[in-house]
């Protein structure tokens, strides 16, 4: 390796870190994505600590949820991350006003938790990780990881696995206090575990496909094969009409 090599390769490497960075912070929303999946849980914990009144907590926590889409309608934003908490917290608030339950209020998203976590598992050893079908379309390399890259398919297993024992170590934590724990103790717990985790799993997956093979961007290779496929047709056409002049010569 010459000294001119080296800082060509550093220089792809932090291109490739910064690519992963900026498709990790799309993918899972970044600060504002944290915010608003924080903020409802906590107002309805807030508001029920203070006065035990559910009906003002739950209709306090899908009001500001319902905002949040709002802002991002007006302001043009991507709404998938508010819309998903809008529907977490609808969940939420049906299940509650429903039993007459506060606690019920987070039940919906302990068991979307759940499900998530044993996915993550489950569909790793089935040999398609779910990370990889969450960040292929993100990075453009859609499935071609699967057989094409057997590099970045170890790398999103190993973040598959870090998702999905993350968040099974947290349901493991949030069920028994479902059942022993009060509405206030269980939600202040619920919303102490909201960032820390996420933080953790993303920056696992950061660390996992920094280090793993750049993706295989599939929409420029289709693009390359349509533009080889044109340059074909027009040879050919050239070729015939050439042939064409040169018979009536």
């Amino acid at each position: 390796m010459t000294s001119l090599d080296k800082p060509t390769e550093d220089t792809q490497a932090d291109d490739a870190r910064a690519v992963t960075e900026a498709a990790l912070f799309e993918a899972f929303g970044g600060v504002r994505g944290m915010v608003e999946t924080v903020l409802p849980g906590l107002l309805f914990v807030t508001i029920f600590t203070i006065n035990k009144d559910l009906h003002l907590s739950a209709i306090a926590a899908l009001a500001v949820s319902l905002l949040l889409v709002v802002v991002r309608l007006v302001m043009r934003d991507t709404v998938k991350h508010a819309f998903s908490g809008v529907f977490g917290v609808a969940f939420g608030v049906v299940f509650a006003m429903m039993t007459g339950n506060a606690k019920n209020f987070y039940l919906p998203g302990m068991l979307y938790t759940l499900g998530l976590g044993l996915a993550y598992v489950i569909t790793t050893l089935a040999g398609v990780p779910l990370m990889g079908l969450i960040l292929g379309p993100v990075f453009k390399e859609n499935l071609s990881w699967r057989t094409r890259n057997p590099g970045r398919k170890k790398a999103y297993a190993k973040a598959s696995y870090a998702w999905g024992g993350i968040l099974l170590a947290k349901c493991a934590i949030l069920f028994p206090l479902y059942w022993w724990a009060d509405t206030a103790q269980l939600g202040w717990v619920l919303v102490a575990l909201k960032i820390p985790p996420f933080l953790l799993a993303v920056w696992l997956t950061w660390v996992f496909l920094a280090k793993a093979p750049a993706p295989i961007d599939v929409f420029a290779e289709m693009e390359a094969e349509e533009k080889a496929e044109e340059e074909r047709e027009r040879a050919a056409r050239e070729e015939t009409a050439g042939g064409r002049h040169r018979r009536e010569a």
